[in-house]
């Protein structure tokens, strides 16, 4: 468990440096602890490894500023758990929902447990977002999103994607961009 802490913190650190997000950004996460602990999405949800991997994340977030949705599973469709005050921020609708470790994840329930005033929501559109063993997180995304080649692959057996989002490119051929945001 130290080891998916650990790589965990390492992930999150470069995720956030190559994705250029700053305080106030919201950051989505999903994983699969059934994928970390080297067994199929779904089949063996691990609080354990899912503390791990929220320790590494969660307060390196919180000490950069940036705002965590943690993604459910498809047996709740995916909902979100967020912060009540993220939620009221962006102008997320809460809805009535508690995950549990087989029916909205482990990740997603350790995140209900650790938040200050939890509430789960239905949809985000998030500034970048990191899927640990194929969580499938893109719908939670900001519509450009740009995958993120992070130097780590892994979260203990589970495969990582990242990405990030830019503004849309308008304008055509003859229309200039601004370079800091692509």
């Amino acid at each position: 468990m130290e080891q998916i802490k650990a790589e965990a913190e390492a992930v999150i650190r470069e995720l956030i440096e190559a994705s250029g997000l700053k305080a106030g950004d919201l950051l989505v996460v999903g994983c699969s602890s059934s994928e970390m602990v080297g067994s199929r999405i779904g089949k063996n949800s691990s609080l354990e490894a899912a503390e791990a991997a929220f320790s590494g994340i969660y307060p390196v977030l919180r000490e950069q500023g940036i705002l965590l949705a943690a993604q459910c599973c498809e047996h709740l469709n995916r909902a979100l758990i967020v912060e009540e005050e993220t939620a009221r921020r962006f102008g997320y609708e809460p809805v009535n929902v508690l995950p549990q470790p087989k029916a909205g994840g482990s990740f997603a329930t350790v995140a209900w447990r650790n938040f200050a005033h939890p509430v789960a929501v239905e949809h985000i559109k998030a500034h970048a977002g990191l899927d640990i063993g194929g969580t499938l997180i893109g719908m939670h995304l900001k519509e450009v999103a740009v995958p993120l080649r992070l130097s780590q692959n892994h979260i203990g057996q589970a495969p990582i994607l990242a990405a990030r989002t830019r503004p849309k490119f308008i304008g055509g051929e003859r229309a200039c961009y601004q370079e800091e945001l692509k």
